[in-house]
Formats: structure tokens, sequence, C-alpha cells
């Protein structure tokens, strides 16, 4: 937290002050009963005297934040604001937007935005509902992110190359079952004239969707496939 250049964590109210700060931030433009704070704060542990604990915490918020002001549950950013969660959700869809125009170096660049912000994870140690919610839409922003990353990355050749090799082959290990990441990842190594390891990711894939599933390679992975045999032959 970074309040007029100067940072802020070490001021919060511990670890409550910490979770009702972000859940604050995060549903700053909704309406929040007093049910709902508690229950984002404490779960199902809240204190007996929850009142007296939760008008502590939104107090020793508001001298933590100043002059940014807290008014009730609520957190009143200034309109220019950083939210790096809310940040990566704006980025995603800049990056695949411009992906779609083939406007590749926009993509690239947005991509890496929502990347950097999806890798951090979210409240480590806390257990939550809502947390574990961000959490998985954190995960999925993270493939998208990748998936874009590499594929732009691949457009635009060069010494990104090398980066596309890396963001696909991260895409594969995080998401094993995606066919999309291992037909980027035989893109790359071909276009960086790895032929026969593009081919051994086919392979690969084909083991797993096997073994694991019981099925084939997509008409498009196969496409590609025979594609990559042409070349080699």
């Amino acid at each position: 937290m970074e309040i007029d250049g100067q940072r802020r964590e070490e001021t919060l109210p511990g670890r409550q002050g910490r979770i009702l700060l972000v859940y604050a931030v995060l549903h700053r433009h909704d309406l929040i009963t007093r049910d709902e704070l508690v229950f984002a704060v404490w779960g199902d542990t809240a204190p007996r005297a929850v009142d007296s604990a939760l008008g502590a915490l939104l107090s020793k918020l508001r001298r933590a934040l100043a002059p940014v002001a807290v008014e009730g549950p609520h957190v009143m950013l200034p309109v220019d604001a950083w939210v790096d969660l809310e940040g990566a959700r704006a980025a995603i869809h800049r990056a695949e937007s411009a992906l779609t125009r083939d406007d590749h170096a926009t993509a690239w660049a947005a991509a890496q935005t929502s990347l950097f912000a999806a890798r951090r994870g979210f409240l480590p140690g806390e257990d939550r509902p809502w947390i574990t919610q961000v959490r998985h839409e954190l995960d999925g922003l993270r493939l998208r992110a990748l998936e874009t990353y590499a594929e732009a990355s691949l457009h635009l050749g060069g010494s990104e190359l090398a980066t596309a090799e890396r963001a696909s082959r991260e895409l594969v290990t995080l998401a094993p079952y995606r066919e999309s990441a291992y037909r980027l990842l035989m893109k790359t190594l071909a276009a960086r004239g790895n032929n026969a390891e593009a081919l051994q990711t086919y392979d690969d894939l084909l083991r797993r969707l096997v073994a694991d599933l019981g099925v084939g390679p997509s008409v498009a992975s196969r496409s590609l496939h025979a594609a990559l045999l042409g070349n080699a032959s």
C-alpha cells in the first residue's frame, strides 16, 4: 500500500486490518452490509463483541489511510488510484482485444501487466470464501495472460521467440490439458528451428490425453502436427 509516495503496509492494524482494507477496496463501489463485512473479516469465528471489534478496526484503518477517507466500510480512493487486481482485469481485456486486431506490441505489453499481478498471489495464509474466489480469478487471469503473452511474442519474433517459449512452457505446466498451450509451444519451437522438439511436444500431448482422459488431440492440434511433419520431410 502506497499513499503520497510512502509505503503504509506496516501501519495496518494486524491481520484483520489487512483483510478489511482489501475487501473494502475491492468492494468500494458496492453496498456493504455490516454482516457481510464481519463475515469477510472473521468468517465463522467473529468475536463476541464484534461491533466493538469492527469499530476499532475501522478507526485504526482511518488513521492508517489518512488522508484517504474511510466512510463507514467504504474506502474513498482518489480517481487516479491504482489497484493491482483491477489493473490486471483491465489489462487482460486490452491484451486480448489487441491480439484480435494483430496489434502484437500492445498485446505483449498489456499481457505483462496482467501477468505481473496474477503471479503475485492474493492474501497468502488467509482463508475466506471471497479470498478463494479472487485466487481462482487470478489463476484464470494468469493463464489468459500467459497465452496472450506467448502468442504476441511469437508474432513479434526475433528475440521475443525465447519469451514465447518460456511463456508457453509455463502455460503447459500450469494447464497440462490446455491444447492451445501445446500448440503455442510447438509453433514457437518450430519458429526457433527446433522442429523435432516441436514434434516431441505433440507426442507428449497425445500421451497425456490418451492416458489421462481417453481422448485424442483436437483437429487443430492434429493439423499443426501434420504441417510440422511436412516441414520435417
